[in-house]
């Protein structure tokens, strides 16, 4: 009973709360940004509100400027519920086709950050040499980088899944290479004379100390890697047109002026991108147990 109060004092309430806080605000803004709107609307068709009528109808027009909290919830209780989930108007859907695009990508950025992290540490010209290029790569915003990757590969034949989860790549090796970078770097000069005073080689040094020792960087680098992936998948998708996928439903809505819609899509996105990191999160805290460390 104890351990429920404790929950709920900690966990539940200040969350819950922030969560009113923030609903309460939307609506603030929604009525604030729908109502100019409104009173043209009532001043060229001659109508007089109440003000709790004008109120209510500020939250309820069609294409607002800024949908209500419970228009968007209704949106995606239409959408992600009450359609088959291989549905081309499921939200379920197009979560799934963006997903897919995202966890490539995620995949070979985090290969490609765990190789590139090795060679630095273990190559000192490397990290005079290449890192301030990988730094530099960050740079360039991820908008203007999209299209060309996907006009290059294009003229090639290259389309499809590949040139988005290319993209998801791009935002995600380098969190990745960072963390591992420090995490190989901590294992402390006394640990690395221990293993130099037992002869033990590179390999064994990197296998057997420096490659535990990153695993908490890892999986804290990888939480932020896969919420730039799904980034990166998102963005993929905008250049191309693309008919299927979150990002295909943030490009349909702005066609239409549908801000629910639009609105609806990011919350959807957002979810994915939750259950993403908490399943990251419950991956790391299995392997930390597993390698005898303390729980969080």
């Amino acid at each position: 009973m104890s351990g429920l109060r404790g929950f709920v004092a900690d966990r539940l309430l200040p969350v819950g709360t922030i969560v009113l806080v923030l609903l309460a605000l939307w609506y603030v803004f929604a009525y604030v940004m729908n109502a100019p709107f409104q009173r043209d609307l009532d001043r060229r068709a001659g109508v007089t509100r109440t003000q709790s009528e004008f109120i209510a109808a500020t939250m309820s027009q069609p294409k607002p400027t800024m949908p209500a909290p419970h228009q968007v919830a209704q949106t995606l209780w239409k959408n992600v519920f009450l359609l088959k989930p291989w549905s081309k108007r499921s939200l379920v859907y197009h979560s799934g086709v963006t997903l897919a695009s995202t966890l490539l990508g995620f995949l070979m950025g985090t290969v490609l950050g765990v190789v590139i992290a090795v060679g630095i540490v273990h190559v000192p010209s490397l990290e005079r040499s290449f890192l301030p290029w990988i730094i530099a790569s960050q740079t360039i915003p991820v908008l203007a980088i999209a299209p060309m990757i996907i006009v290059v590969l294009a003229s090639i034949g290259v389309t499809g899944l590949l040139p988005k989860a290319l993209i998801s790549t791009y935002l995600s090796f380098f969190p990745v290479a960072v963390g591992m970078v420090k995490g190989l770097r901590s294992p402390e000069v006394m640990h690395l004379d221990l293993m130099h005073t037992y002869s033990a080689s590179k390999a064994q040094t990197f296998f057997r100390l420096r490659l535990p020792a990153s695993v908490p960087f890892f999986f804290t680098s990888i939480k932020v890697a896969v919420a730039a992936s799904l980034v990166g998948a998102i963005v993929g998708e905008l250049p191309t047109g693309a008919v299927a996928g979150i990002g295909s439903r943030l490009l349909a809505g702005s066609y239409y002026s549908q801000t629910i819609d639009i609105w609806a899509a990011l919350i959807a996105a957002s979810v994915v991108a939750v259950l993403l990191v908490v399943s990251v999160d419950i991956i790391g805290r299995v392997v930390n147990a597993a390698m005898g460390g303390r729980p969080a």
